[in-house]
């Protein structure tokens, strides 16, 4: 009995170990068919291999499955995609190859070769939204005079909002600038495309052309007038300079910010000179500017275009005055920059800064002493005590402070207005009014001088009773120095920017800093 039980025993343990597990069951991947197409699972795994973090929010969003395989939605990304140089971008930026040959292969391609087309459309959807909001290139490491705060985008947020239904325009347009200026230009983008190419000649003249004045090289001229459409077409081109060509000269000359008088000068035909490639490059330059300019302007501020020389104050989105202003030359430019105007100076003192210093000041007083009392400018030694000019020792100039007293002879003019920036740099009136009349009016050593100072004075203060016109020469006539706090929250943007459009219409200025076409070949 001991032997049957024990045989039992061994017989149960064999046939309990050679027992066949279960097969466990996987569970696949459950795939949707909709009406529109696939919407396919993919793998925690594969999203973790991707390196773009609103990437992976968006699908993370999405229950990590694609997004982009529907017809609808594969058909407005790739319009969108397709059409990214309408936001003077660059193809070459982007993976529009592999986009085009996945969309030729779409029925045959697999699931996973489905799920990378997926995730690759929505990895240069989020370079579009980047690039588009934000800009390809960081001003501050381009320009060392240039000081702008880096725009604080949540790229996640403009990525997910391409999963709302119907939502594609709002999405678009969430990531661009929203300011009028960048939308003035991608229309100037647009105009510009539309037109044909332009195999002119370069114009060139040895004397000023004026009306009725007869030349070969004006055929021409009528020839680019026209391209431009400053002139409307003509059954015949003479070589006559006629009133008609006058008058689309003048309109030329306005669009580029040139002085209206209808001579056929350098400036005009250096403008002439330009082609529509050039001009499309200096627009795309412009495009890329107004992404790293402010996202969101003030309620109230000033806004001066360099190039323009001009001053806008702005309220609530309108232009309410406009000032011209006097900008620094090429040697000595204008910084780009974003502050907030803080107060005002009557009456103000000028202290010599080193860079006028040392090309204006020192070389002017060695060849006559007599220079710092006509210029009414006191120098000061380290200890702070006045030094005579002809005891002043020019081999150790930068260790003495020039100061210029007060008064309608001053640098600075009668009024400074003050705003905080690392180039101590400043709006003020001018002992030189009549340089407003220039058409062009890059003469200064970087601060801005702005006509009309007082009127903009009277605006800043906002206080009728207290700082009408009247009172405000009643500070200026008392000949002494004094500043006031400007209570009311107005900020101040100097920026830089030479193309635009307006009503349809191409608006250039001269690039003075000679930036459009580094920055071009910068993004290409």
């Amino acid at each position: 009995m001991k032997l049957i039980s024990l045989f039992l025993a061994l017989f149960i343990f064999i046939s309990c170990k050679e027992k066949v597990q279960p097969p466990k069951i996987v569970q696949l991947p459950k795939i949707e068919i909709t009406e529109a197409g696939k919407i396919i699972p993919i793998d925690s795994a594969r999203i973790t291999k991707i390196k773009d973090s609103s990437v992976i929010a968006f699908y993370n969003t999405n229950q990590n499955k694609t997004f982009w395989l529907t017809e609808y939605n594969r058909k407005n990304i790739n319009a969108l995609l397709i059409n990214i140089e309408q936001d003077g971008l660059f193809p070459k930026d982007f993976d529009l190859k592999k986009i085009e040959n996945s969309e030729e292969n779409f029925e045959n391609l697999t699931d996973e070769k489905l799920i990378d087309y997926d995730i690759l459309l929505t990895e240069n959807l989020s370079r579009y939204v980047q690039k588009v909001s934000k800009g390809s290139l960081n001003p501050n490491k381009i320009y060392s005079n240039w000081d702008l705060k880096e725009n604080n985008i949540d790229f996640k947020k403009l990525l997910l909002n391409f999963q709302e239904k119907d939502s594609l325009d709002f999405a678009v347009n969430a990531a661009l600038p929203n300011h009028i200026v960048y939308k003035r230009l991608k229309t100037a983008l647009k105009i510009i495309n539309s037109l044909p190419k332009d195999p002119f000649k370069k114009i060139e003249i040895k004397n000023k052309i004026v009306l009725n004045d007869s030349h070969p090289v004006i055929v021409e001229i009528k020839k680019k007038l026209i391209y431009w459409k400053d002139l409307k077409p003509l059954d015949s081109i003479t070589a006559i300079y006629d009133e008609t060509t006058e008058l689309a000269v003048k309109k030329f000359q306005m669009r580029h910010g040139l002085g209206i008088d209808g001579v056929i000068g350098g400036g005009t035909v250096e403008a002439l000179n330009f082609t529509k490639e050039q001009r499309k490059k200096q627009i795309i330059a412009n495009m890329e500017r107004w992404r790293w300019f402010p996202r969101e302007f003030e309620r109230e501020y000033f806004i001066i275009n360099i190039p323009d020389y001009s001053l806008r104050v702005v309220q609530n989105s309108d232009t309410i005055r406009v000032h011209k202003v006097i900008i620094g030359r090429p040697s000595r430019k204008t910084p780009v920059l974003s502050s907030k105007l803080t107060h005002l100076i009557f009456n103000p003192t000028w202290t010599v800064p080193p860079t006028i210093l040392r090309k204006d000041v020192v070389p002017a007083a060695i060849k006559n002493r007599n220079y710092f009392s006509n210029k009414k400018i006191t120098i000061y030694d380290s200890n702070n005590r006045v030094v005579n000019p002809w005891q002043w020792n020019a081999g150790r100039s930068r260790s003495y402070r020039y100061v210029q007293s007060p008064g309608a002879t001053n640098s600075l003019g009668l009024v400074k207005f003050m705003f905080p920036n690392r180039f101590t740099v400043y709006l003020h009136d001018t002992n030189t009014r009549g340089f407003f009349e220039k058409d062009i009016r890059a003469l200064s050593s970087g601060c801005i001088r702005v006509q009309n100072p007082f009127e903009l004075t009277e605006y800043l203060l906002d206080d009728p009773e207290k700082w009408d016109l009247e009172k405000i020469d009643e500070a200026i006539n008392t000949g002494k120095t004094s500043q006031v706090q400007i209570k009311k929250e107005v900020f101040i943007h100097i920026l830089y920017w030479t193309a635009w459009s307006e009503n349809g219409i191409l608006q250039f200025r001269d690039d003075l800093y000679s930036l459009d076409m580094d920055l071009y070949k910068k993004l290409d």
